[in-house]
């Protein structure tokens, strides 16, 4: 699944594009993703301007301003779904399910597993975080509001280790399987470690650590996990690079320890026993 940086980098792909442009038309050929496409946007969304491409965790939010007034469009890639540009005249493949006409180009959404979400929230931006999609969204760790102090007082009163605390959306946005195994490995903490058991000293690497991973991941493209790729059809890389993620049994990148494999809430973590305490 597209994880934080996967996203941003797609929003980043399709802001420059998607900043200003007219929308001529809307296709709506397979509606039923997680949730349905609303059927209206075929009505409601030509003839609006796109103001801009946001993001919120694992959301992205095209903001449009037309003759049927504010509001925004509220998408997930889901497990598979990929955003991409392509010209008019290119006929659709199987999985293409939504598009907008934006003159000389569509922008197209496909999903061949069908997980994910294209909706709209009416009003100004600002409002459009009241949608229940988006109101039980955790903080977001590339803000400046995300620290070692809150991170540590936000967990004060959870049981359990740090790992899966890490990647619950409804406390930190977008830190998936991939980020949580690197982010600890960079912050020296066993994913196995009680959250009530870290310090304040530790809790502060953590934060700063967390914020190298996503932004590493974020200038090498994401990672590309099965279907994701970007706009423009590209690959991410951060994969490639990584110390600990899916490199059970090989040695440790930064001592002479070996890269163990365990499971924690269903998923597989990556870390090395060595050096991660």
């Amino acid at each position: 699944m597209p994880e934080l940086p996967e996203v941003e980098v797609c929003r980043r792909g399709l802001q420059p594009e998607l900043a200003g442009a007219l929308i001529e038309g809307v296709v709506i050929r397979h509606p039923k993703l997680r949730q349905t496409i609303p059927p209206e946007l075929r009505e409601l969304l030509p003839g609006s301007r796109i103001v801009a491409v946001r993001r919120r965790g694992k959301y992205l939010l095209i903001d449009c301003c037309g003759p049927q007034g504010e509001g925004s469009l509220i998408i997930h890639l889901g497990m598979s779904g990929h955003l991409r540009f392509a010209p008019p005249d290119l006929p659709a493949a199987k999985h293409d399910h939504f598009e907008l006409h934006l003159g000389k180009q569509l922008l197209r959404l496909a999903d061949p597993r069908r997980f994910g979400v294209v909706l709209w929230q009416g009003g100004p931006p600002a409002e459009t975080e009241s949608h229940p999609l988006l109101a039980s969204q955790g903080l977001e760790p590339l803000s400046e509001a995300f620290t070692g102090a809150w991170l540590q007082a936000a967990v004060a009163r959870r049981n359990g280790p740090i790992k899966p605390l890490l990647m619950d959306s409804h406390l930190v946005v977008g830190i998936g399987n991939i980020y949580a195994s690197e982010s600890l490995f960079r912050a020296g903490i066993s994913p196995l470690r009680a959250a009530q058991r870290i310090s304040p000293a530790r809790y502060a690497r953590l934060v700063e650590a967390i914020r190298d991973t996503l932004s590493a991941a974020i200038a090498a493209g994401g990672s590309s996990i099965r279907d994701y790729v970007h706009s423009d059809g590209g690959s991410g890389w951060f994969q490639i690079q990584a110390a600990v993620y899916d490199r059970a049994g090989q040695a440790c990148r930064r001592c002479p320890g070996t890269v163990k494999q365990i499971r924690q809430a269903g998923r597989s973590t990556y870390y090395c026993p060595s050096c991660q305490r």
